[in-house]
């Protein structure tokens, strides 16, 4: 440290040169700090931390959707969501050519309306596995005839369904199809720098694949964002709920229940000599436990008997397995 102090004779010659002017007491000028764009409307940050509930909705929505389309079609269907984001309804609406399958539905108590959009490639498919196709795709994009317009109604119908059940386990919603378009600057849902969020779906078949793009308002989920961002307690919720519908479904469930008297060996030969009227005698008494099979598994031990003139059989315990 002793080295790093000015002597008297350099602390006179620097204020000499400070007098003269020799010595830039001005600091470098600093370079400009760098401005960058921060868009207010852009809440994709919001998406996990607010929403996280969605991605459990896409799960259940895209499970029934891939079941559905598998039972209708006759042919492995496979539907998944592929991405999640925040973007202003303009730069949306202007990624879609014409025709397109957009159908606006509601979801009260919800205020406002959604979009589920539909990809002209995709429609042709569906509609061709729809009439027993494979689903090729076509070489040309047309416009929609009446009929696959009826055909594509019902397809949204069928998947709004799906998408209200998938809803249930978050926050329970009444989805109604209000109108269909197939030309996107007739479609208008929202102004044109109102944020919203987009949900895609893949959908692939053996000869076919495409997307569906769901479009929800952010100001239509925002009412709901402690509900679907309430996570840990929603699973907590969720689980004594299945364990109860489980239970319920048990009650109904049919099984045989089959009461052992005894059982004895014989030889083929034996077996084949048996006459009408034979007595096969078996180990077991009338005092003696029998053993109660539920489906073929052993389950109870008890005494056979009778009962108001009927066959019963009096558990006695349960059998440790």
């Amino acid at each position: 440290m002793a080295d790093q102090i000015l002597s008297q004779e350099e602390i006179d010659a620097l204020l000499s040169a400070m007098d003269k002017g020799e010595v830039d007491l001005k600091q470098d000028a600093k370079d400009d700090p760098v401005v960058q764009d921060c868009s207010l409307t852009s809440r994709s940050t919001m998406l996990r931390s607010q929403f996280h509930a969605l991605e459990e909705v896409c799960d259940r929505f895209a499970t029934r959707m891939s079941l559905a389309l598998s039972t209708t079609f006759q042919q492995p269907i496979e539907v998944g969501p592929v991405s999640t984001e925040m973007v202003k309804y303009g730069e949306f609406i202007s990624s879609f050519s014409t025709p397109t399958s957009l159908n606006i539905f509601s979801m009260e108590p919800l205020i406002g309306e959604a979009l589920l959009a539909v990809e002209p490639q995709l429609v042709f498919s569906l509609i061709d596995c729809m009439f027993g196709g494979d689903g090729k795709p076509l070489g040309r994009i047309r416009e929609f005839t009446l009929i696959e317009q009826r055909m594509m109604k019902k397809f949204a119908a069928e998947a709004l369904a799906g998408l209200q059940e998938a809803w249930s386990v978050v926050h329970k919603v009444k989805i109604g199809l209000h109108r269909i378009e197939s030309k996107p600057e007739f479609t208008h849902l929202a102004s044109s720098g109102e944020p919203m969020v987009v949900i895609v779906f893949g959908i692939k078949g053996q000869a076919f694949s495409g997307n569906i793009h769901l479009c929800i308002s952010y100001l239509m989920l925002e009412p709901i964002k402690e509900v679907l961002a309430a996570t840990e307690r929603r699973e907590k919720d969720s689980q004594p709920a299945w364990h109860a519908q489980l239970r319920e479904l048990l009650k109904d469930t049919p099984v045989n229940v089959i009461a052992e008297l005894g059982s004895t060996s014989r030889t083929v030969g034996e077996v084949l000599n048996l006459q009408v009227d034979d007595v096969l005698q078996l180990p077991t008494g009338p005092k003696d436990q029998i053993i109660l099979k539920i489906d073929g598994v052993p389950k109870f031990y008890g005494f056979p008997g009778i009962i108001k003139g009927n066959r019963a059989v009096e558990i006695n315990r349960c059998l440790n397995r």
